[in-house]
C-alpha cells in the first residue's frame, strides 16, 4: 500500500488487446490499484484522461494514429491533473530496449519508462513507485543510458 490509504488510479494506452487485458489483470489483482479505462490508440489516449483523469498512465510508444510519446507530451502539457489533484504521470513501455525512445519519452514529460517483458512484480512496483511522485526507468535503460 502507498503511503496514502487512496487507490492508485491506472489506464492502460497500448494498440494490441491481448497486452492491455494481460496488464490490466495484473495491476487489478492488487488492492491498491485500480485501472480505471484502456485505450486503443494515442488519440484514445489523450481523449480518455481528459475527460476521465487517473493517477498514472501506461503508455506504449507505437501505436496508430498518435504514438505514445506524443501523446504523453499533449496530456502532460494540457496539465491533466489526477484524481488526488496531482499532475497525471505517464510511464512509457515499449518491447524495444532503444535509447532514443527513452530520452524522447523523458523529454515529452514522461515519469517512467520500463521494457514490456519487466516482470509483473516489477510493473506492480513501478506503478507504486510512481504513484508516490517518484519516477523509474527500466533497470537495462538506465545501465545504457549511464555508460
Amino acid at each position: 500500500m502507498t503511503g496514502t490509504s487512496r487507490t492508485i488510479t491506472v489506464a492502460l494506452a497500448d494498440d494490441q488487446q491481448l497486452v492491455r487485458a494481460g496488464f490490466a489483470m495484473v495491476l487489478d489483482s492488487q488492492d491498491d490499484i485500480e485501472v480505471a479505462w484502456q485505450a486503443v490508440d494515442g488519440v484514445d489516449a489523450v481523449r480518455c484522461a481528459t475527460q476521465q483523469p487517473v493517477d498514472i498512465i501506461l503508455m506504449d510508444v507505437q501505436m496508430p494514429n498518435l504514438d505514445g510519446i506524443s501523446a504523453t507530451r499533449q496530456i502532460v502539457d494540457a496539465g491533466v491533473l489526477g484524481p488526488g489533484g496531482e499532475p497525471t504521470r505517464v510511464v512509457v513501455l515499449t518491447t524495444f530496449d532503444n535509447d532514443e525512445y527513452v530520452m524522447n519519452s523523458i523529454t515529452a514529460g514522461a515519469s517512467g519508462f520500463l521494457l514490456k517483458d519487466a516482470d509483473p512484480e516489477d510493473l506492480i512496483d513501478a506503478v507504486r513507485t510512481v504513484g508516490e511522485a517518484s519516477a523509474v526507468i527500466s533497470p537495462k535503460a538506465t545501465a545504457r543510458l549511464l555508460r
